[in-house]
């Protein structure tokens, strides 16, 4: 009887998952788990964190491994909050905002992502293998379609950002100037600060008052974009009709999965899937900077290049089939195991938490949600006219261009579950942000 007792009593630790020794965080059984936390701790407690990529790179891991493993369990939030890399990048952010870490180890991650561009790297492999995972026959219809799609996503925004403007009292040129033009305008570097400059020399004011307001309510957008991609992420699991569950054509095989039983990918495939990656950037990087920066005041950036090189390299047949499969598998590592440490850098160096606070009033919150919503119906709406999933044309075409940039894309994608769109995603950001430079060209002129 005390045997049987004994065996019923195992049995239930094991299969709840409660057991000390099999329970893991960020698959790490959790006794080791508690050494490497431990290690952080009191490199915490004595200030001795290295100021490398190294140390950068333990921090993340560990604090990320926490708070992710905390927000995908978290009841409500893990599912229409965004879960883990939700939860991961605002209590990094609220971290700093309370003053709880070093200044030492703000330092620290600020280094790895911006230093040592590990934001760009991470985005350069995604967007490189996203695309050459997609079937090369249906890369120009979707691509082709995919600019009406953001153009829908602007009409939606602005249409629905005006009729709010009315019920508060504001005029359709100052709403369109001051909200709907910094949201859709493709985030910060490339949206509000370029917007300022656009705003003072077409009409003589001051790029500084105009940039406060508008990096403001791009800030609340950004948050409400997030809750949204988690929305809309809950109503495809209800209605799986209306997406595809990360591919964005109807009706179509969006990776090329028949033809992976029949690769012989090997690690050096993989290793070239990141050799691409850092060698189209580079080109990428001087075609932005030095070689073919833009169009007048229409600037295209350095991951718009990177969108069309990879789609050219993969439409011309450039690549074998191994190659493709291992960058789409680097990609996927990316994408999977180090997305948690890379929102904790995205809290960090990129989240001002008091900013987000300050910024939040009734009528900013009421209207950045309209705008936010005209983008979702206007992407959903032509999305599906031109053969896409309606909850992946809205997050990819709509979201992401009502975020702020190449970061507010990363949240999106994460909190929608999404993030092999986020090619998609960066054409949203980057191509489509500068179409709104040119609009707010015409728009701020116009004011005159």
């Amino acid at each position: 009887m005390n045997e049987k007792t004994l065996h019923i009593s195992t049995n239930a630790s094991t299969s709840s998952g409660l057991s000390f020794t099999s329970f893991k965080v960020f698959g790490i059984p959790l006794p080791l788990f508690a050494v490497l936390t431990a290690i952080i701790v009191i490199a915490h407690f004595t200030n001795t964190l290295p100021n490398n990529i190294v140390g950068g790179f333990g921090f993340m891991f560990v604090v990320g491994a926490i708070f992710g493993e905390i927000g995908k369990r978290l009841p409500i939030f893990n599912k229409y909050i965004g879960g883990a890399p939700v939860m991961i990048f605002l209590v990094a952010a609220w971290f700093v905002q309370m003053g709880w870490l070093h200044q030492s180890e703000v330092t620290t991650v600020s280094l790895v992502m911006k230093k040592t561009g590990f934001l760009n790297l991470f985005i350069a492999v995604l967007i490189t293998g996203s695309i050459l995972a997609v079937n090369r026959k249906l890369l120009l219809r979707s691509f082709a379609g995919y600019i009406p799609t953001i153009l829908a996503a602007v009409a939606g925004a602005s249409l629905l950002g005006v009729l709010g403007g009315l019920a508060f009292g504001i005029t359709p040129s100052k709403m369109m100037m001051m909200y709907v033009l910094p949201i859709m305008g493709g985030g910060n570097g490339a949206g509000a600060i370029p917007l300022s400059e656009i705003y003072a020399s077409v009409t003589g004011g001051s790029k500084e008052q105009y940039y406060s307001v508008a990096i403001a309510i791009l800030t609340i957008a950004n948050v409400i974009a997030i809750i949204a991609a988690a929305v809309l992420n809950g109503l495809g699991q209800k209605y799986p009709s209306i997406t595809g569950n990360g591919e964005l054509i109807r009706n179509s095989k969006f990776d090329v999965k028949a033809e992976e039983k029949s690769l012989n990918v090997t690690p050096r495939d993989i290793a070239i899937g990141l050799m691409l990656a850092a060698c189209i950037y580079t080109l990428s990087y001087s075609l932005s900077k030095h070689i073919l920066p833009g169009f007048g005041n229409v600037k295209i950036h350095t991951f718009a290049y990177m969108v069309i090189i990879v789609a050219i390299i993969n439409g011309i047949g450039l690549c074998p089939d191994e190659i493709k499969e291992g960058a789409k598998r680097l990609s996927s590592f990316f994408s999977k195991q180090l997305l948690w440490l890379l929102m904790v850098g995205v809290g960090i160096a990129y989240t001002d938490l008091g900013a987000v606070v300050s910024a939040i009033t009734f009528t900013n919150v009421i209207l950045a949600a309209l705008i936010v919503l005209g983008a979702i119906v206007g992407a959903s709406l032509a999305g599906w006219t031109m053969g896409f999933y309606p909850v992946e044309s809205s997050i990819s075409a709509g979201l992401c261009m009502a975020n702020r940039g190449g970061s507010g894309d990363l949240e999106v994608l994460a909190a929608s579950n999404r993030m092999n769109l986020l090619s998609y995603a960066q054409m949203s950001s980057r191509l489509g942000g500068g179409i709104v430079l040119v609009i707010a060209s015409v728009v701020f002129g116009m004011m005159m």
